[in-house]
């Protein structure tokens, strides 16, 4: 493989791999055992086979984002920030499933979702300075943590308080 070739690939193989690990870490500290069965959800929550799909949809939009903002900007410092900011995105979407399932704070969660919708708004801001495409490509995992945070609120009340 040419060097060119190399330097194509390594932002698909760095934002694929960071999507895998964020997919992996969150599948890791989610639970859907008797805790999660327990719980009383709204008539409007999807079938729980749903959120794999959409995940993995996202993620998948959210790594061609990511190597589309990489390739439309040659200058190091904002490449930096970009990774910094994927990297602290993926944290954050890792947390929220952390409270929610692994320490069963939905309420915990809630507070943390916001969190987590502000660093995708920032990096629709930030990708969009250089890649409209970019941006529009996050467009759909704002409106999935969205509908996610509009769901912990709802088993949040419908269910608290947690200890």
């Amino acid at each position: 493989m040419s060097a060119a070739r190399r330097g194509r690939a390594a932002p698909v193989l760095v934002a694929a791999a960071l999507a895998i690990a964020t997919a992996t870490a969150g599948a890791l500290v989610t639970d859907l055992g008797p805790w999660y069965q327990s719980l009383r959800f709204p008539s409007w929550k999807p079938p729980d086979w749903l959120f794999g799909p959409a995940w993995t949809l996202i993620f998948s939009l959210t790594a061609l984002a990511g190597v589309t903002a990489w390739r439309a900007e040659t200058d190091r410092r904002y490449r930096v920030g970009l990774v910094a900011m994927f990297l602290l995105n993926a944290a954050l979407n890792v947390l929220w499933s952390a409270f929610f399932f692994h320490w069963k704070r939905p309420d915990w969660a809630l507070v943390e979702v916001a969190l987590l919708w502000l660093s995708i708004l920032l990096l629709i801001v930030v990708l969009g300075r250089v890649s409209r495409r970019a941006a529009w490509l996050l467009v759909p995992y704002l409106v999935w943590v969205t509908f996610a945070a509009a769901l912990t609120r709802s088993v949040a009340r419908l269910n608290g308080p947690f200890a």
